[in-house]
């Protein structure tokens, strides 16, 4: 009895070893921030229950670079640099947006902002 034409495009063994040693890393990643790399990870760890949340401190240095962006004067700036602040202007609107959207939604959360920063998280 002949044996009929097979094509596989999967091995025939589907399996992979696992070492549950390969699963201890230094850090964890968190979106795009690597928690515990720091080499002071106490000190981070302070800042952020002391200070605020990575978000909530990129929405106050946005806050400042809006305020300052209002007294430069672009037209002495590359077209370049002018799109750069541009686009930093337009991120910092649509953060303000979502925010607003989320607490017409959920009124709870209007009352964790703890003020208008674009990136209070």
């Amino acid at each position: 009895m002949s044996k009929a034409f097979e094509i596989s495009l999967a091995p025939q063994k589907l399996w992979q070893a696992i070492n549950p040693l390969t699963f201890y890393q230094q850090g964890v990643q968190v979106g795009l921030i690597n928690i515990g790399q720091t080499p002071q990870p106490k000190m981070e760890q302070a800042i952020l229950d002391e200070v605020g949340s990575y978000g909530r401190q990129l929405g106050r240095i946005g806050d400042a670079l809006e305020v300052l962006m209002k007294h430069v004067d672009r037209e002495t700036l590359s077209a370049p640099e002018r799109d750069v602040l541009d686009i930093l202007q337009g991120q910092l609107a649509e953060i303000r947006r979502t925010k607003r959207a989320l607490q017409d939604n959920d009124p709870g959360e209007s009352g964790k902002s703890g003020g208008a920063s674009a990136g209070d998280s």
